[in-house]
């Protein structure tokens, strides 16, 4: 059995519509993976640099975070909303815009903050607000003008999602340009901050896209099933609140909230679980399905882990802001979960869209299948030393978790970088257009 992504492409005579063509969509949205894959690698190689060039873990954490998911999210999240809603994509110049507006930004704001040029961070933190509202655009504008469903429960996801990442990057936007009132209640605004972008944004999205995405990964019917909704309004609702209570240092609102991310955490196993009982049985390319599917359902596995410890601390110590430290969340939530989330659905997506005939993509799913079970492996033991060593400061522990996590990420993007190369050098090789026009 084999299935590719839901992606429908109407014909004319039948719908009275002349067809929709998707092309340059999967173009944009290949180049805009390109480029999260790339901060992925950057985010990779700062853990190299000095503790105060990268200021701890700042620099790889937003490399990884703003750069590597947001660049992946604009990318992806419009190109899902349209082929879901059998709708014609927004123009492809507003969505390379959104998408480079959205990396740019990452970019400005990084090396701003490290170097400490303010007014370069904050023209960063506004790019990416701006790049946002394109994505927003991109992504709901083609829901009205489509055939098939306006996107119900995974369009919520998409709006609630890209809205608290706003909220979020304006928070730390405001924090790099000095504004008196958000720098003075700093303590309480950061795990504000953190919550709206990684439990907020984050999870959202990537729980949204995992309602339509893992069941054509694992081969099984996509349909609605009852733990989709309270999956989504948990999740939803429980990032603002906890942002609420720190803000207001109110500790009942941030334990409510932290209970209704533990609620979202387990209704979201159970929508896995109900897909891994219908799975279906691939005859081909078993390690490229391996790896897409092993990294997105350990992804959900390091979520649950990484929320019980972060919602489950917000619980015990309320509006404390000793109650939140990154060191317990870049483990399970950044690396094992929202990382690993971008690599399955890219090598999953990759040789779907990118470039290259029927035969490259064939060879691209054998490339990007290469050494799959040693490299979930290792992701996981790395991820998995991440989690132990920062919390507790054990610096071995640390560096093996780095390596090991680190050096697969580069492996799988330059399975990528390679299979992408391949596939556009055969698209510009005039024999094959020659054959293809015959």
């Amino acid at each position: 059995m084999e299935r590719g992504l839901p992606i429908v492409q109407l014909a004319g005579p039948s719908s009275g519509r002349p067809p929709i063509s998707r092309s340059a969509d999967r173009r944009v949205t290949a180049a805009g993976l390109t480029a999260a894959g790339t901060f992925l690698a950057a985010a990779v190689l700062a853990t190299l640099l000095p503790e105060a060039a990268r200021r701890g873990t700042w620099l790889p954490l937003h490399l990884a975070l703003a750069g590597g998911a947001g660049t992946a999210i604009a990318s992806m999240m419009p190109f899902f909303a349209a082929a879901l809603a059998a709708a014609a994509p927004v123009d492809a110049r507003l969505r390379s815009a959104a998408i480079g507006a959205v990396a740019i930004g990452a970019l400005l704001a990084t090396l701003g903050v490290v170097a400490g040029a303010g007014a370069v961070a904050v023209l960063g933190g506004l790019a990416y607000l701006a790049g946002l509202a394109g994505v927003g655009w991109a992504t709901f504008a083609p829901l009205r003008r489509g055939l098939g469903p306006r996107g119900g429960i995974v369009a919520v996801a998409y709006g609630a999602g890209l809205a608290q990442l706003a909220a979020g990057v304006a928070l730390g936007t405001a924090t790099v340009g000095g504004a008196a009132i958000v720098v003075a209640d700093w303590p309480w605004l950061r795990p504000a901050h953190a919550w709206l972008n990684v439990l907020g944004c984050i999870s959202l999205v990537v729980a949204g896209t995992l309602l339509h995405f893992l069941p054509t990964v694992l081969g099984c019917r996509i349909r609605r099933r009852r733990s989709a909704t309270p999956l989504v309004a948990a999740l939803a609702v429980a990032a603002p609140v906890v942002a609420a209570g720190y803000a207001l240092r109110w500790d009942a609102l941030v334990r409510a909230g932290g209970l209704l991310e533990l609620a979202g955490a387990v209704a979201l196993v159970g929508y896995v679980a109900g897909c891994i009982a219908d799975r279906g049985h691939w005859t081909t390319d078993a390690g490229w399905h391996r790896m897409a599917a092993g990294h997105l359902l350990a992804a959900v596995a390091w979520f649950t882990v990484g929320v019980a410890v972060v919602a489950g601390r917000a619980v015990v110590d309320g509006a404390d802001p000793g109650g939140w430290s990154a060191a317990w969340a870049i483990g399970p939530l950044v690396v094992g979960w929202a990382v690993q989330a971008v690599l399955g659905a890219a090598g999953h997506i990759v040789p779907a869209i990118g470039p290259g005939d029927a035969s490259r993509h064939a060879r691209q799913r054998q490339l990007l299948g290469t050494a799959a079970t040693a490299r979930l492996v290792t992701f996981q033991l790395g991820v998995a030393a991440l989690a132990v060593g920062l919390p507790t400061g054990a610096e071995a522990v640390v560096v093996v978790g780095l390596i090991a996590a680190g050096a697969t990420i580069l492996a799988t993007l330059g399975l990528l970088g390679w299979a992408m190369i391949a596939g556009a050098a055969a698209e510009s090789d005039p024999l094959l257009a020659h054959r293809k026009a015959a």
